[in-house]
C-alpha cells in the first residue's frame, strides 16, 4: 500500500497480489478496507459478489481509492466466504502532516490484532456447518498478533511480548480479527484509556477492560508504571457470548515486560523469574459489564472534531434482524437445536450470494438502456460482522443511486477489474 498524502486527501493504491500467491490455488479472494469511506470508489469497496467479482487464481487487482476526512485505525481482509480468517492486517491512517491527536503524543504506538488460529480448512468448516444446519466447528486458539501464548499446550515459545519503558504513554491500536467472537481484554493490573473506536475520536474514559466485536478497532492508551516493577503482567482476552451455538471458549495471552533499566543489577536471568501477574476479565456471559461499556463510546465532538450528523431525516427504515432456525430437509439429519438448521435473516428474509457482482450488474445494465439515467452510485454491503451470522443469511445489499452534483457520481470500472 503507498501512500500520497496532499494538503486536502490522502490517495491509496492498493494492490492485492496474485490471487495464488497468498490463498490455496483451488481459492478466488479479494480484499476490503474495512470502514473505508468509498467516496465514488464503489468498485474499491471489496465485498465478492456485491463491488466485484472475486479476483481469479493468477490474477490481481489495484484498489484505487481516496481517504478523505478519516484518520485512524482500521482493517482491510478478505471479504468472500471465510477467508479472512487468515488473511487481514492493519490499516493505519494518520493525522495529517503538523495535526495533533487530541491526547498526550504517545512515546510509541502498536498494532494488536487478534486472530485465531485454525488446525482445519475454514473453507471446510463453513460448509459442513451450512450443510448439517448446525453451529461451526471453533477454532483450536486464539492469537495476538499471530502467536497463541502459553495458555495454549506447547505454546509457551509462541507468545507475543510488548517490551515497555517506566512512565511513558503507548497508544494500543486493537483489531479483532476473530471470525465470530466478541472479546474481552485486559492488562492485568494496568489501566487502558480509551480514545477512538472504528477510527472516529471518542471522550476519553478508562477501563480496567475493553470489549471488542469482530471487525471492530479500538485505539487505547496505556499509562506505564513509573518505576520498573519487578514483576510482569499477562494481557489476555477471551470471548463474551450469550446465545446458542458454538464458540472458542479458551483465552489467549500476552506478556508486557518492563525493559530493565540499565543503571540498576536486575539481570535477564532474574528478569525470567519475576511474579507474572495475570488480570480478572468479566464473566463470559458479562452483559451488564457490555451494556455499561458501549454506553461510555460517545464521540468526541469539540471544534476540532465535531460530531457532524444529519438534523434532518429524509426517509425512515424499519429492520428486523433474526437469529434463528429453519426445519430440516426430508430424509436429512440436521444438527441444529431440536434437529433444525441454523438461519439468520434480514426483514425475513435470507440474502443468497449472487453469481455476478451486483454493482457490475447495475453498470451493464444500465449501459444497455435497461436502467434509469439514475445509475446506483454505490452498492453497499450491510451485514453482521460474525462471520456464521452472514453465512447463515444475515445480510442485504444498499442500492445508492447516483446524484445531479458530479461528486456524487460513481466513476467508470477500472480496466482490470475482476470477470465472474
Amino acid at each position: 500500500m503507498t501512500p500520497i498524502s496532499g494538503s486536502e486527501v490522502t490517495y491509496y493504491l492498493d494492490k492485492v497480489p496474485k490471487c495464488d500467491k497468498i490463498v490455496p490455488q483451488k481459492e478466488h479472494c479479494d480484499s476490503e478496507r474495512h470502514g473505508i469511506r468509498q467516496l465514488q470508489s464503489g468498485w474499491a469497496d471489496g465485498p465478492a459478489y456485491i463491488t466485484q467479482c472475486p479476483i481469479q487464481t493468477g490474477q490481481s487487482y489495484v484498489y484505487n481509492y481516496t481517504i478523505k476526512g478519516q484518520r485512524g485505525t482500521l482493517f482491510w481482509h478478505a471479504h468472500i466466504s471465510w477467508l479472512r480468517s487468515t488473511l487481514y492486517g492493519p490499516l493505519i491512517i494518520l493525522p495529517k502532516k503538523n495535526v495533533q491527536y487530541p491526547f498526550v503524543k504517545p512515546h510509541k504506538e502498536v498494532p494488536i490484532i487478534f486472530g485465531e488460529w485454525f488446525n482445519s480448512d475454514t473453507e471446510a468448516i463453513i460448509a459442513q456447518a451450512l450443510q448439517t444446519g448446525g453451529g461451526p466447528n471453533v477454532s483450536e486458539a486464539y492469537t495476538i498478533n499471530g502467536l497463541p501464548g502459553p495458555l495454549y499446550n506447547c505454546s509457551k515459545k509462541d507468545t507475543f511480548k510488548l517490551k515497555v519503558k517506566p512512565g511513558k504513554t503507548y497508544l494500543l491500536r486493537l483489531i479483532n480479527a476473530a471470525l465470530n467472537d466478541e472479546l474481552f481484554f485486559g492488562i492485568a493490573n494496568h489501566t487502558l484509556k480509551v480514545v477512538e473506536a472504528d477510527a472516529v475520536y471518542v471522550k476519553p474514559f478508562e477501563t480496567n477492560t475493553i470489549l471488542i466485536a469482530p471487525g471492530q478497532t479500538t485505539n487505547v492508551l496505556l499509562k506505564t508504571k513509573s518505576h520498573y516493577p519487578n514483576a510482569a503482567f499477562f494481557m489476555t482476552a477471551r470471548p463474551y457470548a450469550t446465545g446458542l451455538g458454538t464458540f472458542d471458549n479458551t483465552t489467549v495471552a500476552g506478556i508486557l515486560e518492563y525493559e530493565i533499566p540499565s543503571n540498576t543489577h536486575h539481570s535477564v536471568a532474574s528478569s525470567k523469574k519475576l511474579p507474572l501477574f495475570k488480570p480478572t476479565l468479566p464473566a463470559l456471559n458479562d452483559t451488564s459489564f457490555a451494556t455499561k461499556f458501549a454506553n461510555k463510546l460517545r464521540s468526541l465532538d469539540n471544534v476540532q472534531f465535531p460530531a457532524n450528523v444529519p438534523q434532518k431525516v429524509d426517509k425512515h427504515f424499519f429492520f428486523t434482524v433474526s437469529l434463528g432456525t429453519n426445519p430440516c430437509q426430508q430424509n436429512q439429519t440436521c444438527q441444529g437445536p431440536n434437529g433444525t438448521m441454523f438461519a439468520a435473516s434480514v426483514n425475513n428474509v435470507s440474502f443468497t450470494m449472487p453469481t455476478t457482482a451486483l454493482l457490475q450488474s447495475h453498470f451493464i445494465g444500465q449501459s444497455n438502456g435497461v436502467y434509469a439515467p439514475y445509475f446506483p452510485s454505490r452498492v453497499w454491503f450491510m451485514h453482521c460482522h460474525l462471520e456464521v451470522h452472514t453465512s447463515w443469511g444475515l445480510k442485504m445489499a444498499w442500492i445508492v443511486l447516483d446524484g445531479k452534483l458530479p461528486n456524487q457520481k460513481l466513476f467508470p470500472p477500472p480496466a482490470d477489474l475482476p470477470k465472474c
